[in-house]
């Protein structure tokens, strides 16, 4: 099952396929993708977040968005890919979530296929795929670590966050094979703290789980115009682009920017969602 280029049609550009997720809710990840993605477009990056959190709305909600329709209209072929993106800030596109929860193992063949021809068919530009896992260690959420090319993890120096931020390594290093990781400490005090938090996981995890490689992309502090912007349900990358965490996060895109992954290291949007209607049945 393969989506195809059409005949004489020019190859579509490269999409970097990014997870943003976490061990545990709570830590900021959603709020994260939204900015991380309004840096990229900043920095003249086409933008597609996925909320991947498939039981839970968290983007359009920190967006005040009101969408109707869902991945579960397009999966019942109710809608088009292009009917149920939304508009988001600074040309960004929102994939929302489904109401209710959706097991990816479980889609229909149809279902899967028609995943598949609806992006093949879309013909907006695309850099970038974010995808806004759910938290945890589900079947979807490590469906969508497996098929992305790259991941983040998001978590606070809180020993639940840590410690859950280190399960979801695990699971998907151990069972899974994925040893490649960029690790985003969120709500810090500053660069010491970031780093105390990076060497605490790291330590745990090259001590149990032998190959990983973790890398600290960064860090976003505590700022209360985070806080403030979500009571105003807007952005704070818009709502106050010269706020520390606002900085933070464009070093951050930079960072991406400047390093993209091995151009064989298993990536793009046709590999990606190949890899995600690959699977079946349930994560063990």
């Amino acid at each position: 099952m393969k989506a195809k280029a059409k005949a004489g049609e020019a190859p579509k550009r490269p999409v970097r396929v990014i997870t943003v997720t976490s061990g545990k809710g709570g830590v900021g990840k959603s709020n994260l993708t939204l900015a991380l993605a309004l840096a990229l477009a900043k920095l003249g990056k086409k933008v597609l977040i996925w909320d991947a959190d498939l039981g839970l709305a968290n983007i359009d909600v920190l967006l005040g968005l009101s969408t109707t329709a869902t991945i579960h209209d397009l999966l019942n072929g109710h809608k088009s890919l292009s009917e149920i993106i939304a508009d988001g800030p600074a040309g960004i596109r929102i994939l929302p979530a489904a109401s209710g929860i959706l097991e990816l193992g479980e889609l229909a063949e149809g279902q899967k296929q028609r995943l598949l021809s609806e992006f093949d068919d879309w013909n907006d530009e695309l850099d970038f795929l974010l995808i806004d896992t759910a938290a945890g260690i589900g079947s979807n959420v490590v469906y969508f670590n497996l098929a992305a090319q790259e991941r983040i993890v998001v978590l606070t120096n809180e020993p639940t966050s840590i410690t859950d931020a280190y399960a979801l390594i695990k699971v998907l290093a151990t069972r899974y094979q994925q040893h490649n990781f960029h690790i985003l400490p969120n709500q810090v005090a500053g660069p010491k703290e970031a780093k105390n938090v990076f060497e605490l996981l790291s330590t745990v995890a090259d001590k149990h789980l032998g190959p990983v490689s973790l890398h600290l992309i960064g860090f976003v502090p505590k700022d209360e115009a985070v806080r403030e912007a979500v009571r105003a349900q807007k952005p704070f990358l818009i709502t106050d682009p010269e706020s520390q965490a606002s900085q933070k996060v464009m070093d951050i895109a930079r960072r991406i920017l400047a390093n993209p992954p091995d151009e064989f290291a298993g990536g793009g949007l046709v590999f990606f969602l190949n890899r995600l209607a690959s699977f079946g049945g349930t994560v063990d």
